[in-house]
């Protein structure tokens, strides 16, 4: 079974403290319950693993769900990684382990990892169709044998971080409140590709990105950006939109990185989003375009010089 190779893991890690989850964004709120997990594994001599799905269990579950990630998952696990945590699984979420109760699950996790401790959130819930809240958990860890750690919502100006708090801000274009519940800048990654060149006759030339359908791509406007090219960052204006001045109507991500002539075309770029400079708007002319992106590119070396584009 697929499942039970996911969750190999080095012998000497199968004796752990475990948690459990999406972790979509892995934003400051996964990041603090993995410092807890870390600090009880540790103080009881234990290794601290992450377990996660590769794909949306809502997918499986709900066929007409369609995923909004806010990460890769290519960057999430580097993220998760990132925490200091022994191991991190990835396993695939499918049809049979929808059918897991939440005990069959835990005692999966007990068998292959070693589970000693699970340490979850508030609103944690597990099994089919959901079957098992902590309280469930509780009864369950001194039946099978493990300990429960509920670790608490944190929260940001009074607002919980939650995934999906996070999602909205990006979806109405505020990333700069959306990176202080990330901890980082949002970001995208993308393989550039031909596009229209306009940009190029107009003298900015721009690097056009392709982007996944199932990550969360920030509101229609134009955003004061850092491209990382080939491991170099570059200040940049990202422009997320239709192009409406020339009747545009799909939606593209254009990044025009300052004072850089290089082609990169087919280069795989990343993209981070520090603030919204304006909405996208449609000019009546090439002209009062023109000024408006060199107003835009002053205003991305205005951040620059400030010291708030790192």
């Amino acid at each position: 079974m697929e499942l039970f190779q996911e969750l190999n893991i080095e012998k000497e890690l199968q004796d752990s403290f475990v948690t459990v989850g999406v972790f979509d964004g892995v934003h400051l709120g996964h990041k603090y319950l993995m410092k807890r997990l870390i600090e009880s594994a540790r103080k009881n001599r234990k290794s601290a693993g992450i377990v996660t799905f590769k794909n949306h269990p809502a997918t499986v579950i709900n066929p007409k769900f369609q995923p909004n990630f806010l990460t890769n998952l290519e960057t999430k696990l580097d993220l998760l990684e990132a925490t200091g945590v022994d191991f991190v699984a990835a396993i695939t979420f499918n049809s049979a382990l929808a059918e897991f109760s939440a005990k069959d699950f835990l005692g999966l996790l007990k068998s292959e990892l070693g589970m000693k401790g699970l340490v979850v959130g508030p609103d944690f819930q597990m099994g089919k169709n959901r079957e098992a809240g902590v309280d469930r958990l509780s009864a369950l860890g001194e039946e099978i044998g493990f300990t429960l750690e509920i670790i608490e919502v944190q929260e940001k100006s009074g607002t919980q971080i939650r995934s999906t708090v996070v999602r909205n801000l990006i979806s109405v274009g505020d990333v700069k409140k959306a990176s202080t519940m990330l901890g980082r800048p949002y970001s995208l990654q993308g393989c550039v590709i031909t596009g229209m060149k306009r940009g190029r006759l107009l003298g900015f030339p721009t690097a056009n990105l392709t982007i996944n359908q199932d990550i969360c791509i920030p509101a229609n406007g134009i955003y004061a950006t850092v491209a990382t090219v080939k491991g170099s960052r570059y200040p940049a204006a990202t422009s997320v939109g239709t192009n409406p001045t020339f009747d545009g109507k799909e939606q593209t991500i254009e990044t025009y990185i300052l004072d850089f002539g290089e082609d990169i075309y087919g280069e795989k770029i990343s993209i981070e989003f520090f603030d919204r400079l304006r909405d996208e708007l449609s000019f009546e002319n090439v002209d009062d375009l023109l000024v408006q992106m060199n107003v835009d590119v002053s205003a991305v070396r205005k951040l620059v010089k400030s010291g708030e584009l790192q």
